[in-house]
């Protein structure tokens, strides 16, 4: 059984877009105090200082972390797609949170402790401004950003050869990088928004709210570093 049988967004009806949107939202909002409520139970728990002196024992865990996360999501975007079962839908979502969890466990563990206090919330305050500013830049302008999409593979690429390099060698990305990704992050939010927009069927709203999630996701990782850096924190 097929369950993607919905029309185009862009094609919808009135209502049925203004569901989807609806729905999307509401899950990529549950999505997110899912995240906020697994972090705080991983970082509580001592999970999370545990995590980082691993990390901080072998170069390479990092990169098996790497690794290991770049298949989870693989997985999680593929169930989030599937025709087949909306529970499968779901298990790709809740996969994708709780990956995503364990990667943040390290940044967010460094920056409670030796980050100023205002780093997170201020990481968080901006990332969510800018978030909405692209997503309404994208409703209003009704433009297709889907000629992002070759400059965001070229950018993830550069991108990932650079943390590997990092991880590898063990120099400091530094500040400018960090600022470089949250411009290139914006660019996925735009893209990712438009793709909603566009390009889904108004029953993929779990596969839509994962999107937002991971690109939004990937703004605060590098907001959160930024700051650090900028506050001599990094």
């Amino acid at each position: 059984m097929n369950i993607n049988t919905g029309d185009l967004v862009a094609n919808a009806s009135e209502s049925e877009r203004s569901m989807f949107y609806k729905k999307t939202y509401l899950h990529l909002g549950g999505a997110v105090l899912a995240f906020a409520l697994i972090e705080s139970a991983l970082i509580y728990s001592g999970i999370a200082e545990s995590f980082v002196h691993l990390l901080q024992g072998n170069k390479w865990s990092w990169l098996i972390v790497m690794v290991l996360f770049m298949g989870a999501s693989y997985i999680a975007d593929k169930w989030a797609h599937s025709p087949m079962s909306r529970e499968m839908q779901y298990a790709g979502l809740g996969l994708f949170v709780l990956a995503e969890a364990i990667v943040f466990m390290p940044l967010i563990y460094m920056a409670l402790k030796y980050a100023a206090p205002t780093v997170l919330p201020t990481a968080a305050l901006m990332t969510i401004m800018l978030s909405a500013g692209l997503m309404f830049t994208a409703f209003t302008t009704k433009k297709n950003f889907s000629f992002l999409a070759p400059a965001i593979t070229i950018g993830s690429f550069v991108a990932l050869g650079l943390i590997l390099g990092s991880i590898i060698f063990g120099f400091q990305l530094g500040i400018f990088f960090f600022a470089a990704m949250i411009v290139f992050s914006a660019a996925v939010i735009l893209y990712q928004t438009s793709q909603m927009i566009h390009e889904y069927h108004s029953d993929q709203y779990v596969a839509a709210s994962l999107g937002l999630f991971s690109s939004i996701g990937l703004m605060f990782w590098y907001m959160v570093q930024f700051l650090m850096s900028l506050t001599g924190n990094d």
